[in-house]
């Protein structure tokens, strides 16, 4: 068949370790038909052809964004960006800039906040928020979404000014006048305030695994569509094709499948079912369902998500030694060892994937630990289990990810490039296995890279950069960095088969699907300093354009 796009000119990295360079692609419909050179592609062309010279820029197969949260990453846009905000009179202004654009809301929420963001040793708690908004509910999430600040009418109009029972590893921090301080600590903790928001809480539902408790009017659900498609358009403007959603449920794919029924779907989708502790093993029948309703090329389920533990700079994520800075401090995992390898086997017996939040040493042993067990306790087949995270590593855990087949999700952008919140809870002893992606990958184990948006910027460019320029806090530590050609396959070829989609995506080949990422320039010839300047020309997904620069 005549193409309906050629590529020529290019500088193409096909990511396929039997043909790994080209310069010329042709497509046909939503596949890849031919790869090769420019005098073979060209010779294909007809008179409908669209033709494409990438003077020399490089070619990718579509990046696979491998964990991310398309919800809160779309939702986000629609906030406050402490982000973008040092000390406290920028904090001031912008929430006044927002509360006067936004008069009907019932909560003022902004993410992003570093735990810093009103001063090195002075902690934000709702006696602060308080002088910056105290006749409207008022909260500040942090960057890694495991911490959120209250002020006081956001406390009380939530229920948690006096405190409240929680499930294990969330947090009220309560004060020495036995009101909370503001500091709301994991999930549970700030859920009730997100709760008070003219949307219910929606926002963050995939995130506990449960279900919209009244079913959302349409109007809300055109809401909720819209949200999606917001992070769907700023994904494809990053070359993103195929997306790993980390927070999910049945009502997220039914809005998907929505999408897609009006052929708005621009990207792959993989949305988790959320095991939390409270729920009993029965809750996997959901899962199980989900998993058989929803596993299209395009659409899919098929894995279940567990937190073990929270993040090293709020001290909830579990060590198997005491913090650095606080000796009498692990931190805690959410579930038992007995209840998460009983979680483990049940899950694997039902055939489905398993993805583990895992920052602290303890944790991902755990993980491993479950993941061992589930294998011995149904026989060998082709699992892929992965961790996701992997902050802190203990020495006589790095084999283990080879050995067990497990993959090793991580995110180049978190390791922290100076002292912080973070690194004071490792300590330089520690350092060495922190962040270890080299250390992992060299064991064989399969590595794929993911930023983890919006907790980060979602650039898988940014993400190269930072995973090829990678320097040390502490001086003498191993290189942890890679070279191109390894961070490139971790984004896609590997991020592909994490998702059990080598057959579709990853790799650029005849016959696989057209998802493609054109760049600025040739990223070969780009200091790696500056990979991260460079942009994203064109995004195919499924042979459509879904971003042209």
């Amino acid at each position: 068949m005549t193409p309906t796009l050629v590529f020529t000119n290019a500088s193409v990295l096909t990511m396929d370790p039997d043909a790994p360079r080209a310069t010329a692609v042709a497509v046909v419909g939503d596949r890849i038909s031919a790869v090769g050179s420019d005098a073979e592609i060209e010779a294909l062309a007809g008179t409908g052809t669209r033709r494409i010279d990438a003077q020399g820029r490089t070619l990718l197969p579509g990046f696979v964004e491998s964990h991310v949260h398309l919800f809160m990453g779309g939702y986000n846009e629609t906030v406050i960006k402490a982000d973008r905000v040092i000390g406290i009179e920028d904090l001031r202004a912008a929430i006044n800039d927002y509360a006067k654009a936004n008069p009907d809301l019932t909560l003022l929420l902004g993410q992003g906040a570093d735990y810093a963001i009103i001063g090195k040793d002075r902690p934000l708690n709702r006696h602060e928020l308080d002088d910056l908004c105290l006749d409207r509910p008022l909260a500040i999430m942090a960057y890694d979404f495991h911490t959120a600040w209250a002020n006081t009418a956001a406390l009380e109009a939530a229920g948690l000014l006096h405190g409240r029972d929680l499930p294990p590893g969330s947090e009220v921090v309560m004060g020495a006048d036995g009101k909370a301080t503001g500091e709301l600590r994991e999930f549970f903790a700030f859920l009730p305030v997100l709760e008070i928001r003219n949307v219910g809480g929606r926002e963050a539902l995939g995130m506990s695994g449960i279900e919209p408790p009244v079913p959302p009017t349409e109007k809300e659900r055109s809401e909720d569509r819209e949200t999606i498609k917001v992070g769907m358009r700023h994904a494809a403007q990053h070359g993103i094709t195929s997306l790993h959603s980390m927070d999910g449920n049945r009502y997220m794919l039914e809005l998907l499948r929505e999408i897609e029924e009006k052929g708005e779907l621009i990207s792959r989708q993989r949305v988790p079912f959320h095991l939390t502790t409270e729920m009993d093993l029965s809750e996997l029948d959901r899962a199980s369902a989900m998993t058989r309703d929803f596993c299209s090329d395009t659409l899919c389920s098929g894995f279940v998500k567990i937190f073990l533990d929270g993040v090293i700079a709020s001290g909830t994520a579990a060590m198997i030694e005491p913090y650095a800075h606080r000796p009498d401090h692990h931190g805690e995992l959410l579930h038992t060892r007995e209840d998460f390898i009983a979680a483990a086997i049940e899950i694997d017996k039902r055939g489905m994937q398993i993805a583990i939040h895992a920052i602290g040493d303890a944790a991902v042993r755990l993980a491993l630990d479950g993941y061992e067990a589930a294998a011995k306790a149904n026989g060998p087949r082709d699992r892929r289990h992965r961790i996701e995270h992997i902050e802190m590593l203990h020495p006589d855990d790095v084999e283990r990810f080879a050995r067990l087949g497990v993959v090793a999700s991580m995110q180049p952008l978190h390791a922290p490039v100076r002292e912080d919140e973070t690194t004071v809870g490792i300590g330089p002893d520690r350092a060495r296995l922190a962040y270890a992606w080299r250390e992992i990958a060299d064991t064989g184990a399969v590595l794929a890279f993911s930023s983890d948006w919006p907790i980060v910027q979602i650039s898988p460019l940014a993400g190269i950069q930072a995973a090829m320029t990678r320097q040390n806090w502490v001086e003498g530590l191993p290189d942890q960095r890679l070279d191109l050609h390894d961070v490139l396959a971790a984004y896609t070829r590997n991020g592909a088969y994490v998702g059990f989609a080598e057959e579709l995506t990853g790799t650029i080949r005849p016959g696989m699907k057209a998802d493609l990422a054109l760049l600025s320039g040739d990223i070969e010839k780009t200091d790696p300093d500056r990979i991260g300047d460079m942009a994203v020309d064109l995004t195919l997904f499924d042979g459509r354009v879904t971003h042209e620069r």
